[in-house]
């Protein structure tokens, strides 16, 4: 099982009963994922920037790490 850190930017939006996040946006580099987000910031409820593991075969992820927020975002685990 090889695992690589990624880095992903989401947009949260408003929905019943809280917020959901929106279609996922990959970057290169923390640094990028974070620029990213800041960009994104202005139209969007809110929005974070993640570092993740990425089991390369599978393509699953886990053990997310927040690098930047901007406004309000959801539970990744609910």
């Amino acid at each position: 099982m090889a695992m690589a850190e990624k880095y992903i930017v989401l947009p949260f939006k408003r929905v019943r009963g809280g917020l959901a996040p929106g279609e996922m946006r990959a970057a290169s580099t923390a640094a990028g994922a974070e620029k990213v987000a800041a960009a994104m910031a202005p139209r969007h409820i809110g929005v974070a920037a993640y570092a993740v593991q990425v089991d390369m075969e599978s393509g699953d992820m886990s053990s997310p790490r927040l690098l930047v927020q901007f406004g309000q975002i959801g539970d990744l685990a609910a």
